[in-house]
């Protein structure tokens, strides 16, 4: 492999080798530790694992299916360049299900997670002025997942993990610095200040908002990086 990975970790609880390493792969490839191209080792992967092959083919067959590697017979397996029409796809899908989600939670919202988020978006204020961008990456995940489970709509955010990893790679390019970051979540505050109105029409305008900034910086980093993507 062209990049350096870690070991997955061996308190993975109930999960499969298989799981345990396409968990790592995946969070390599959307983090960018291993970048658009790189190619990927069955072998080298299986012993930097301290796994058997079965399992790493497990996970690379996974990971195809979610358009993340390509898997080339005879040619080897390489991480997927970025696609302009792939991340269109990936932000219609979640714009409808984040959207429902919103609408949902203007209605009813857990006060469990109203306050867990407060504490996120405080921690994503906190990281964003330090420019820890994978930190800030992390709250922000955190935060959709949490606004997911208090509207009583945890499996919608299962439902558009693989998909939505088209996005957050694009997010790894082109969120370096802390003024990229600040804006964003001026735009959680905003989601959150119309779901406290039970304001769902202003929550669904201010998601949808939230999830243009992707619009926004997609030719920029394609102008920047045109060797990235297809």
């Amino acid at each position: 492999m062209s990049a350096s990975i870690a070991a997955p970790s061996s308190s993975s609880g109930s999960q499969s080798s298989a799981q345990r390493v396409e968990a790592e792969l995946r969070r390599t490839i959307v983090t960018l530790e291993l970048p658009p191209g790189a190619r990927l080792s069955e072998q080298e992967i299986a012993l930097r694992y301290g796994v058997s092959r079965q399992p790493v083919r497990e996970a690379l067959i996974a990971l195809a299916r979610s358009r993340l590697i390509d898997i080339q017979p005879q040619r080897g397996t390489v991480v997927v360049k970025f696609s302009v029409k792939k991340m269109m796809e990936a932000r219609f899908v979640r714009e409808a299900v984040e959207c429902a989600v919103v609408r949902q939670a203007a209605t009813a919202f857990s006060p469990q997670s109203r306050e867990r988020i407060s504490d996120l978006l405080a921690l994503q204020e906190m990281v964003a002025e330090r420019g820890d961008h994978a930190s800030f990456q992390r709250y922000d995940e955190q935060f959709h997942v949490e606004l997911a489970e208090g509207a009583g709509c945890g499996l919608a955010w299962e439902a558009i993990r693989d998909i939505k990893a088209h996005m957050d790679r694009v997010c790894h390019l082109t969120l370096p610095g802390r003024h990229s970051m600040l804006p964003l979540i001026a735009q959680h505050r905003a989601i959150m200040t119309a779901i406290d109105a039970s304001d769902a029409p202003g929550a669904e305008a201010a998601m949808r908002l939230h999830l243009t900034e992707i619009l926004r910086a997609l030719p920029k980093a394609e102008a920047a990086h045109p060797d990235l993507f297809e």
